[in-house]
């Protein structure tokens, strides 16, 4: 899918503005093809850096194995990133691109903010790639089929509903604050009871968030006005806001229905 990169006449036209409908109609489209392309492109450097990851940590034969992990051989990189303190780095380094474009979003140019998102689309599937050591690779391929049409019919909800979802949004916030402290609670009980509820509620948020962040996107769109580059950097954050939406949803339901190894 390629990038729309053309400038966008993008938010609430002003009053007296003599551009019709059909080119506002236009310009949502646009925008929302660069906000979906960006994301689809980051859902690809995520994809392929897990998988060449997961092929470079792991033996080709039982006699090459350093180490192992449950019945998977390792290769000396798969011990290092998996089985050493360096797997924390692989885990949280994430979160530190997260902080990163939260507070430096706004003084980034829009080519800097999408460079930024592919680089953590590339560390995002190296965390990720630890999954393929847990679930088998047809599980793996059938789960991302399942987010993916789930994602699509729920994003296609935001986009064309006529129903205000903010009161939902507001709901889901709260549900995600709660999810994620259960999330950190179980770490200490590794509670197979709370792991299996906290999966199926964050399948349920996430689900949920889909829908809301697309209206919104879409809603920020017609009613906020900024200039091509505006619309450009907001393009991005955008595909990054989708992306976690999926990437989270995808994660809960492999917990949920993947094939463990």
């Amino acid at each position: 899918m390629a990038f729309d990169n053309s400038p966008f006449r993008y938010g609430a036209q002003p009053q007296g503005y003599a551009g019709s409908q059909v080119e506002v109609d236009q310009g949502l489209r646009s925008f929302m093809l660069g906000v979906y392309n960006n994301m689809v492109v980051g859902l690809g450097i995520s994809g392929l850096v897990a998988l060449g990851l997961f092929q470079l940590a792991v033996a080709d034969a039982p006699g090459e194995a350093v180490a192992r992990m449950g019945n998977v051989p390792l290769t000396q990189l798969g011990a290092t990133l998996y089985g050493s303190p360096l797997k924390w780095v692989l885990m949280l380094a994430p979160l530190a691109f997260i902080f990163v474009f939260s507070f430096r979003m706004d003084r980034m140019s829009a080519s800097s903010a999408r460079m930024m998102f592919w680089a953590f689309a590339a560390v995002m599937g190296a965390s990720m790639s630890s999954l393929l050591l847990v679930f088998t690779g047809g599980s793996v391929v059938r789960v991302f089929f399942i987010t993916a049409a789930t994602f699509g019919g729920l994003s296609l909800y935001g986009y064309t509903t006529k129903r205000s979802l903010s009161g939902m949004g507001s709901f889901l916030i709260m549900g995600l604050i709660g999810l994620i402290i259960a999330s950190l609670v179980n770490l200490f009980m590794a509670s197979s009871a709370l792991s299996f509820a906290i999966s199926v509620l964050g399948v349920l948020i996430f689900a949920g968030l889909t829908a809301y962040d697309t209206q919104k996107l879409k809603e920020m769109y017609l009613y906020s006005g900024m200039d091509a580059e505006g619309a450009a950097k907001m393009s991005v954050n955008g595909a990054l806001t989708l992306y976690l939406d999926f990437i989270n949803m995808f994660q809960f339901l492999l917990s949920l229905i993947g094939d463990r190894r």
